[in-house]
């Protein structure tokens, strides 16, 4: 029985392995109208937009999870034209691409929820995670996928070990009762079995690393009730040939802090990163097993990990290293020198860099620029080498609106950051002695970040005419341990706080409109832009994507990885309930757009229908927008596009302008109540 089970997975997996693709897609150019000299004066949200909804969704591939072996780079490319789903491809040495794994498999771990590191590659073979039935599959050319691990069990950051002839990964158990079971594992290259647990007992386990010579495994682990980027523990241990452990230890460190990323020199010298000085450095062992810092610097060379095995550093050789770091928001790169300590530095123009890893003597990563370009590049001496660009839409570079970094003053005197992009078309001009609308928009937080890099959905709105300012509210990533755990216990308050005062300055400073504020948030940006709705009087409208509206009720469904964060970012149970906006319905004058999947798997469509139907009742102008999809996991491109179109109708009908072309008309709700400001 157990055979017959093993062959029909692995037929119904080679259907999907062997689905075509769409066919590949050609670059398109988003080509402007004739520009009108000193550009035609119309109301600001109603100027006609080369930048489409299909623009925005349809040709938006995106690059991740960069892994090396002696047979090639792979990486995982998801498919805009097949719902965002992923395939894994081969990099050729003509700069090509070959398609390994189609995207109709859908490469996708969900190991602590949010997944990351879902294949490994061991020569021609390699062992993908499926996400419909989260089983890891070996995959080799001309054979079906052949089912290794059981029912019931997810697994992420496998990593080789040839000396046993195995994976070693995380696993995340969730055939029990309670909570899944996080732990390391050995699973067998060639046959289905339940695979041997190497190290069990902390709630959460990551980035297992072997040292050159197989001879020892670190790995990072933590417990309830910390994140990933809280306090984590590192550790070591001795590994036989057979593939036991054997001497399990704790590295000791000093201070306490939230360390990640442990990679191996080829020389055999741990290297990790760490906030021990509020900053994520890097740091090492000596042979003592003592820490010693490699570089100290007010920069990240992290970001919080809410998804398994992106490494920013990588060695090109047993006495450099190349490393990634943010600064202010701009992406850096550096060339380190071990045994010295110079700092070599990198000229690239890179808003966001990820994925560095090793192959051969070269270092690779994943970058994206404030302009279209994105891709994987190559580090020549002091530059960096395009190598891999996925099929992407051309932009006329005078409809590009840039990011200007702004800092503002907070409540109690901090200082906030984010991320201006001005209106910017050259057919249009506003009205004399008018400012353009505000769309605030918060990240889908908390421990996110909003980036420079270039996104199409910020110039859809900067070419009809709008403002976006992306806000870096205290929590975000980037700016240092301290300013990220500032928003514990302050959830629902310090964040919406930023959002007013962040909006408050761009009108005190001439940038925006004052009458024609809106705030839109994406899941726990979402729970922002309601709150900020409900006690605030500031936005004159609110946005929220499966947004998060009652926080008692939310806690029921969340899952292990974030079962404790929620009390550490409000406080106390009381907090729960009182900075939800369903407990000050009274304070929500201004008009709403609630979108939602009804399947969400995370963020279930009660939080939105819940507030609809209480500020429908409530006379005040609503719109509830719904699709038949699992918004935590995937929407669909169309669906992502009537969403755009819903929401450039809802601000047209709610600010007083007309936008341009055909749009579909958004059922609003009591809007004969609508009060302009």
């Amino acid at each position: 029985m157990k055979a017959i089970k093993t062959t029909l997975l692995a037929l119904a997996s080679l259907l999907s392995l062997i689905g075509c693709d769409n066919a590949p897609k050609q670059s398109e150019a988003i080509t402007p109208k004739t520009a009108i000299e000193g550009g035609r004066v119309a109301e600001f949200g109603s100027w006609a937009s080369p930048v489409t909804p299909e623009d925005v969704y349809d040709l938006t591939d995106d690059i991740t999870d960069v892994r090396a072996t002696s047979q090639g780079i792979y990486f995982v490319q998801s498919n805009a034209n097949n719902e965002d789903k992923k395939g894994v491809y081969r990099l050729e040495l003509d700069g090509s691409a070959s398609k390994v794994i189609s995207s109709n498999f859908d490469i996708r771990s969900r190991v602590h929820e949010y997944g990351g590191s879902p294949f490994a590659a061991i020569g021609n073979s390699l062992f993908a995670t499926k996400f419909s039935d989260q089983i890891l599959y070996r995959i080799a050319p001309n054979q079906a996928p052949f089912p290794l691990t059981p029912n019931g069990t997810r697994h992420a950051g496998c990593i080789s070990n040839p000396k046993a002839s195995r994976l070693i990964c995380i696993r995340e158990d969730h055939r029990g009762k309670g909570e899944p079971v996080n732990s390391l594992v050995g699973i067998n290259l060639s046959y289905a079995d339940e695979g041997v647990t190497l190290v069990s007992g902390a709630d959460f386990y990551s980035m297992p690393v072997l040292s050159p010579d197989q001879s020892q495994l670190a790995w990072v682990s933590w417990q309830h009730p910390n994140m990933q980027w809280d306090q984590t523990q590192l550790w070591i241990a001795d590994i036989d040939a057979k593939g036991a452990i054997q001497n399990p230890r704790q590295i000791k460190t000093e201070q306490k802090g939230a360390i990640t990323q442990p990679l191996y020199s080829p020389t055999g010298q741990l290297y990790f990163i760490a906030d021990f000085n509020n900053w994520w450095n890097i740091y090492r062992l000596d042979e003592a097993l003592e820490v010693e810092i490699v570089l100290e610097k007010q920069a990240e060379f992290a970001d919080a990990d809410w998804r398994v095995g992106k490494y920013s550093y990588a060695f090109e050789n047993e006495h450099s290293l190349v490393a990634s770091f943010s600064h202010e928001g701009q992406a850096n790169l550096v060339r380190i020198d071990t045994m010295s300590g110079t700092i070599d530095p990198i000229a690239v123009d890179f808003a966001e860099i990820g994925y560095v890893t090793q192959h051969e003597s070269e270092v690779l990563f994943v970058g994206a620029k404030e302009t279209p370009e994105k891709g994987i590049y190559k580090i020549q001496g002091r530059s960096a080498q395009l190598v891999y660009a996925p099929e992407l839409p051309v932009m006329d570079p005078n409809f590009i609106s840039r990011a200007q970094s702004l800092s503002f003053k907070t409540a109690g005197g901090q200082t906030a950051y984010g991320y201006l992009y001005q209106p910017k078309n050259p057919n249009f001009q506003g009205p004399r002695n008018q400012e353009p609308p505000l769309v605030m928009m918060m990240h889908p937080g908390p421990t996110a970040k909003a980036s420079r890099a270039f996104r199409r959905d910020i110039q859809y709105w900067t070419s009809r005419g709008f403002a976006v300012f992306d806000v870096n509210y205290r929590g975000s990533t980037g700016f240092g341990r301290d300013y990220r755990n500032s928003l514990y216990g302050n959830w629902g308050k310090s964040d919406v706080e930023d959002a007013v005062r962040a909006a408050g300055f761009l009108v005190n400073s001439g940038y925006v409109d004052g009458r024609k504020l809106a705030i839109r948030g994406n899941r726990a940006g979402g729970f922002t832009a309601l709150s900020a709705v409900a006690f605030y009087s500031t936005f004159g409208a609110g946005v929220s994507y499966s947004g998060i509206s009652d926080m008692e009720e939310f806690k029921r469904h969340s899952h292990k990885f974030e079962s404790h964060y929620l009390m550490r970012l409000l406080g106390n149970m009381d907090k729960y309930h009182q900075r939800s906006a369903m407990s000050n319905i009274k304070g929500v004058n201004e008009p709403l757009l609630l979108i939602q999947g009804v399947n969400d798997s995370l963020i279930p469509a009660e939080q939105s229908l819940i507030i609809y139907q209480a500020v429908k009742n409530k006379g005040v102008p609503v719109a509830y927008l719904e699709f038949n999809e699992d918004a935590a996991n995937r929407v669909s491109a169309k669906s992502k596009k009537r969403a755009l179109e819903a929401e450039l109708s809802f601000y047209g009908q709610i600010f007083g302008f007309t936008p341009a072309g055909s749009l579909p008309a958004l059922a609003i709700e009591n809007i004969d109540n609508l009060r302009r400001r």
